[in-house]
């Protein structure tokens, strides 16, 4: 029968692959952990980890070992979930937008969660649209309220926040600003206003598509890094740039026209984090996000 420091010690290790880490979530030192290890593996009689200078990892029969024990994982988690309740959270979550309605979302949900939970701190920071999700990646934010679709393996998406219908940002003077509404084959009209930067290939082809529906391609105009350049190069007759409905609220311009793209698919934001960040105050937070759903 394994003890529950050792099981602790294996589950915990086989979470972060890094001995110190280990020793700090569990309040030991890395020599306890390496003791703890060589311990349960003299009990089972066979390594669980493979150790380098350099790295950490699970042998064939840690995995084995660590894929079998989920009721213990699960039970785990059911009791920190219980110990935060019972205490009262505590802690500073660092939030980030990407656009004007993501962070009045944000901070709404902020301002209900901090009312239930006084002792908590909560900061809100804007992302560039260049930006992506670098700042998650970085570890310079816990949580994002970001445009999908975000695919990075370590982090963890969802849910889903806000739906808006796609527009198209015209020069106000250009012909295709007076038409009620356009399909995604007139970009091949017009170059399109691009962004880059930390975004992926993927997420950047899917709000700034390289060819119509009908295979015509669309040309690339100027590359912007923040939402006032977009709107200032559109204004300039430079090019055409997607955006929300909604963004039609938040940036008018006399030079800009929204017009609706009836045949695009709706943009989605979600709230996305490190997989390894996660927390009781982190999932609470979440939480109160969704319940502020615009």
């Amino acid at each position: 029968m394994l003890e529950r420091y050792e099981l602790e010690t294996f589950l915990t290790l086989a979470e972060e692959l890094h001995f110190g880490r280990t020793g700090e979530r569990l309040g030991v030192s890395t020599g306890r952990v390496s003791q703890t290890v060589r311990k349960l593996e003299r009990r089972v009689g066979t390594p669980l980890f493979a150790r380098t200078s350099r790295s950490v990892r699970l042998t064939p029969v840690g995995l084995r070992l660590y894929e079998v024990l989920p009721v213990h994982r699960q039970l785990r988690a059911a009791v920190e979930r219980a110990t935060e309740a019972g205490r009262g959270l505590h802690g500073r979550l660092r939030t980030g937008f990407g656009t004007p309605w993501g962070g009045e979302l944000l901070a709404a949900a902020a301002d209900a969660f901090l009312a239930r939970h006084p002792g908590c701190e909560i900061t809100l920071h804007e992302v560039p649209l260049d930006g992506g999700v670098r700042p998650l990646l970085d570890g310079a934010l816990d949580v994002q309220l970001a445009a999908f679709p975000v695919d990075e393996p370590e982090l963890t998406t969802g849910p889903v926040v806000v739906r808006d219908d796609r527009v198209l940002l015209l020069p106000a003077a250009h012909p295709l600003a007076r038409r009620p509404s356009l399909r995604l084959d007139d970009l091949a009209d017009l170059p399109l206003i691009t962004t880059g930067g930390a975004n992926s290939r993927r997420w950047v082809d899917h709000h700034y598509p390289r060819h119509t529906p009908s295979g015509a391609p669309v040309e690339r105009g100027p590359v912007a890094s923040t939402w006032q350049e977009v709107l200032s190069h559109v204004s300039a007759g430079r090019g055409a740039a997607p955006g929300a409905a909604r963004g039609a609220r938040y940036h008018p311009r006399p030079g800009v026209a929204y017009v609706p793209l009836r045949d695009a698919p709706p943009l989605e934001y979600g709230l996305v984090r490190a997989t390894a960040a996660d927390s009781g105050l982190l999932r609470a937070f979440v939480t109160s996000v969704g319940t502020q759903r615009a």
